[in-house]
């Protein structure tokens, strides 16, 4: 526990962990502003004028007209999607740095190699879960300004888009802690982990196309069930939890026998 709270204390004292702070809170206000709020006032406009009765089905966008307030629909698809990346590049440098500044070899003797790793881990899974909970809670504010009375309805959803988002960055955040056991920095890790996804993905297309269809391999990659969550608003989306559970272990394992075995 304490390597991971070192993760976040890392994040807020560096200057390279401010930078990366700054960064995406002004990405954020970006999204929020050019992206959120425009779509869901389309959104309503379409809806009181019959458009969405059209457009939702056509786009596969029904389960929008479930949620209490449309800028939570819009919040919940662009995290879907965006989120995952910011875990990628956030997570990248977990072990590698420490490895090329050799620091790594005094962690190991108040801890195990395992303890370091999966601390790392824990500390971007909080860190990722803060990001989560403050852009979560800058759409609730503006459904307070713009929706009052649909605020408590969005706040009782918000426990689904909470949980759903965590389980859909874990893999990311493992992912990156395997190939930042092979790195010797953040960069290198990244790269890696690119020509892991791109290799793994002409793979899939390969035997697809040569063995036809295998709805296994539909799953192989992180973030695979992106595509039905964006479907679903409640509960029932949990249905597709057991997907990232298996690539975050997967990932885990990997990198915790990689990490046992590697010269520091």
């Amino acid at each position: 526990m304490a390597l991971a709270q070192d993760e976040l204390s890392r994040l807020l004292s560096t200057r390279r962990g401010m930078v990366s702070l700054i960064g995406f809170l002004l990405i954020w206000i970006a999204v929020l502003n050019f992206g959120i709020l425009p779509a869901a006032a389309f959104f309503v406009g379409a809806s009181d004028s019959g458009l969405t009765e059209l457009l939702l089905p056509r786009l596969g966008l029904e389960a929008w007209r479930q949620w209490p307030a449309p800028e939570l629909a819009v919040y919940w698809v662009i995290s879907l999607y965006l989120l995952p990346f910011s875990a990628l590049l956030a997570s990248a440098d977990q072990t590698a740095s420490d490895r090329s500044r050799g620091t790594l070899r005094y962690l190991v003797l108040r801890c195990s190699r395992t303890e370091i790793f999966l601390g790392r881990f824990l500390g971007q899974l909080v860190i990722m879960t803060l990001v989560v909970l403050i852009t979560l809670a800058s759409v609730l504010i503006v459904v307070m300004l713009y929706s009052p009375d649909l605020l408590s309805a969005a706040i009782a959803r918000s426990p689904v888009i909470v949980v759903n988002l965590l389980l859909l960055v874990m893999p990311y955040i493992a992912l990156m802690a395997w190939v930042s056991v092979m790195a010797r920095s953040a960069r290198q890790a990244t790269m890696y982990a690119f020509i892991l996804w791109i290799s793994v993905s002409l793979l899939v297309r390969y035997l697809q196309a040569k063995f036809g269809p295998m709805p296994l391999l539909d799953w192989a990659l992180p973030g695979s069930q992106v595509s039905e969550l964006v479907r679903l608003s409640d509960w029932q989306t949990l249905a597709y939890a057991p997907i990232p559970l298996v690539h975050t272990l997967i990932f885990l394992v990997l990198g915790g026998f990689m990490m046992r075995q590697r010269d520091l």
